[in-house]
């Protein structure tokens, strides 16, 4: 990836609202050239541009990160738990848990639901709930270094 794509990238960090134009006024492009570039971004899905919302403001009043132990592939685990359409966010880790998933539920029956589909799945051994009490920081502005 060129400088002036990571440069696009920290435009749209910054402010995923910005135009094209000034973007583009900005890295030195013309909007055209901002637009394919953008577009390239997009499909190769180097990033994704999108509306960063608040919870508790949309009526999900319970997230929670799922720490998860596995049996077998830990890969192949955390790829069917990352098919759950309720999880919005699952890595591979190295540590106590093999697999992280986060989940953003309506409630604590959803919750529930929500750990018992995961707890189904093959690989899975067992699951720890870690319950968000307070989001004091969320941000996706940490460039391209």
């Amino acid at each position: 990836m060129d400088a002036t794509s990571k440069a696009i990238i920290e435009q749209l960090q910054a402010d995923g609202r910005r135009s094209y134009a000034a973007i583009g006024k900005a890295v030195g492009l013309s909007e055209a050239a901002v637009r394919q570039r953008v577009q390239k971004l997009i499909d190769s899905r180097t990033m994704q541009v999108v509306a960063v919302t608040d919870p508790l403001q949309l009526g999900f009043h319970r997230q929670a990160m799922l720490g998860i132990r596995t049996t077998g592939d830990m890969v192949a685990t955390a790829d069917r738990i990352a098919a759950l359409p309720e999880v919005d966010y699952c890595v591979v880790t190295a540590g106590s848990f093999d697999v992280l998933a986060e989940v953003v539920c309506a409630d604590d029956q959803e919750l529930l639901r929500i750990v018992n589909a995961v707890r189904e799945i093959e690989g899975v051994r067992e699951t720890e709930s870690l319950l968000y009490l307070s989001l004091r920081k969320q941000e996706y502005n940490w460039g391209t270094r």
